[in-house]
């Protein structure tokens, strides 16, 4: 009898764990891959929908178009899990399994900063982006702010990127001058691990006109009484905008933080081995308290060696391939066309992350546009591009 695979989530971290044991034991192993959506989209395309870049069905990878030998695609809600006995129901049956991954990722709760419903807007939902697209087209003078309001939360680079695309949108516009951009962030450098990376941030945020506010959070967007808005940092100052593009607060689907694998609102897990403390069952991604940042290229990084490891022991191998070593590369639009890259390693030395970065070259922008062909047609068959 063949062991079976059930994968909760079809993100970064649910689509190269699926695709990679593919590859590796083919259709010996039958996979069940399991996602309420009909779709995936690359976080960096929502800035792209948000400017107008691109349109929203352009970016969507479809899940019908999934090829994956081995792998089955159910469209369903998961409604519980059942760590214990690795099982998962959905809205329309129930799944057992020998080996359960799941990887659910983060969701948003943007009713956790007062005013931010009613008062701003967010943009790390594909539903946001696409309403800001028309909001932004009709901004055209006063003060913008990005601003993060909770930790952790996913991909750290993006309210910088978010900052620059903005400033080369208002510019191809002709209104720049008639608009202040503020970056609010909870850290005293925009990308912490590498001060290489932050420094050439900083240097484009200078030349950009862009003000880096450090070290706050935006706990709540109220009205100042004079008809105005205002946002409140985690300092208790107030600073005054009319555009707030929001980073809202991540927390684990309703279905996760139900199912008792929860410690402080994440899944915890061996670092190495994404192994939680359920006998064979792991985690992946954005729902996990692993230890490195929410962002694609570290779940895709965990569900590689997970995936490999897991084929080694299934296949009775004397050898079983060492665990993740909590390495990622980001690529980061610094604007005006111009794309960075940074390498960060979490895992090397405990506490103590550790980047290089690459400055914006022709190699830098191929490589991003590369990486999202690759993962098309290693995910989905897809060798056009989009």
């Amino acid at each position: 009898m063949s062991t079976s695979v059930l994968v909760l989530g079809a993100g970064f971290g649910g689509l190269e764990f699926s695709s990679r044991l593919s590859a590796l034991l083919g259709d010996e192993v039958p996979i069940t891959l399991i996602d309420r959506a009909d779709s995936f989209v690359f976080g960096f395309s929502k800035l792209d929908v948000m400017f107008g870049k691109r349109e929203l069905d352009d970016v969507r990878l479809n899940y019908s178009d999934l090829v994956t030998p081995g792998v089955t695609f159910r469209r369903e809600t998961i409604v519980r899990i059942d760590a214990e006995h690795r099982s998962a129901t959905t809205d329309q049956r129930t799944y057992r399994s020998d080996i359960m991954v799941v990887a659910l990722g983060a969701e948003y709760d943007t009713a956790a900063t007062p005013g931010l419903d009613a008062l701003g807007n967010e943009f790390y939902s594909v539903a946001g982006a696409s309403r800001l697209r028309d909001i932004i087209e009709r901004f055209t003078h006063g003060t913008a702010v990005i601003g993060v309001t909770s930790t952790p939360f996913k991909c750290p680079p993006a309210p910088s990127e978010a900052a620059f695309l903005l400033d080369d949108y208002l510019r191809e516009r002709g209104v720049r001058d008639q608009v202040a951009i503020k970056v609010v962030l909870p850290f005293g450098r925009p990308v912490p691990p590498s001060p290489e990376t932050s420094a050439a941030i900083l240097a484009r945020f200078a030349e950009r006109g862009i003000e880096f506010v450090k070290d706050n959070l935006v706990t709540a967007l109220v009205r100042d009484g004079r008809g105005g808005r205002e946002l409140v940092l985690s300092d208790d100052t107030h600073m005054s905008f009319d555009l707030f593009l929001g980073i809202p607060k991540h927390r684990v689907p309703a279905v996760v933080a139900e199912s008792g694998m929860t410690e402080n609102g994440w899944i915890p897990v061996q670092p190495r081995t994404a192994a939680t403390r359920y006998p064979g069952v792991y985690a992946l991604g954005d729902c996990t308290s692993v230890g490195t940042p929410k962002a694609g290229v570290f779940a895709e990084g965990a569900a590689n060696r997970l995936a490999e490891q897991l084929a080694a022991r299934l296949r009775g191998a004397a050898d079983v391939p060492e665990g993740y070593d909590g390495t990622g590369t980001c690529w980061i639009e610094l604007g005006q066309g111009a794309v960075g890259k940074v390498a960060v390693n979490f895992f090397s030395v405990p506490g103590q992350p550790s980047g290089t970065y690459w400055e914006p070259s022709a190699k830098t922008l191929a490589e991003k546009s590369a990486f999202s062909a690759i993962h098309r047609t290693r995910w989905f068959g897809l060798d056009r591009v989009k």
